[in-house]
């Protein structure tokens, strides 16, 4: 047990330095290589933290999504495990959306915020993922939790096509596509793999720990085997004797 978890420990040293590298070498390319918008000037390179983010939340809210079918389809605890893993991991990740759009925004339009149909169902996926890590913590039953959960999170995943439609079907402030130069395209490519290893780490992780902690109170509020017992009375009546 302690050597699978010095090795889990070490996976986990290095996936860290890689994801940190890879982080530093997308900043690399953005400040010495990709060009500047002219329109927009240089707050448009939020753009390529800000869209591998926000994909990397639909990823979180569709894994939510498939692990809340999962569980109400077999009743296997670790469905709800990865389910909460993910919505934790959604709700940083939306809420990293919502704080660079508005940098974006001010920077683009001259305001913070507009109720414009993407922003709205952008602000109103964070809120539904947070009401769904509210909801969880505030049912004791194990059961009753994920049951409950599950049926949220299936409901709650309706909003993510929305937000990711709103902008084409809609008239919206945001574009319904944006045109890129190659190194643009390039710089957010390589954008894509820091984020995307970051959103992964984060929700393994919590999964791995939930899943220790399941483990420990399932042993910790399981009854001793009846031979333990047994021998533990015999070996009091022994000592009495």
């Amino acid at each position: 047990m302690w050597q699978m978890l010095k090795t889990q420990s070490n996976v986990a040293a290095v996936y860290s330095t890689a994801t940190v590298l890879a982080f530093g070498a997308a900043m690399g390319l953005l400040l010495t290589y990709t060009p500047t918008e002219t329109t927009m000037g240089p707050v448009q390179k939020i753009f390529y933290l800000h869209l591998p983010v926000a994909i990397n939340t639909f990823v979180s809210c569709l894994l939510v999504f498939i692990a809340s079918i999962g569980y109400l389809a077999s009743q296997k605890t670790w469905w709800d495990d990865l389910a909460a893993a993910a919505a934790k991991t959604a709700v940083q990740l939306c809420a990293v959306v919502l704080l660079t759009g508005m940098i974006w925004g001010r920077g683009a339009w001259g305001q913070w915020w507009t109720w414009s149909p993407r922003l709205t169902f952008s602000l109103a996926l964070f809120l539904l993922y947070v009401v769904y890590l509210v909801v969880r913590s505030s049912i004791e039953s194990r059961r009753q939790r994920a049951v409950i959960a599950a049926v949220y999170a299936i409901i709650a995943f309706l909003d993510v096509p929305l937000v990711w439609l709103s902008a084409r079907m809609m008239p919206d402030i945001h574009p319904g596509s944006i045109q890129l130069a190659p190194a643009m395209k390039l710089t957010l490519g390589v954008w894509f793999v820091p984020v995307t290893m970051l959103s992964l780490g984060l929700t393994i992780g919590r999964f791995s720990l939930i899943r220790r902690s399941s483990d420990a109170t399932h042993v910790k509020q399981s009854p001793a085997p009846a031979s333990n017992s047994a021998a533990s009375r015999f070996q009091i009546a022994g000592g009495v004797l």
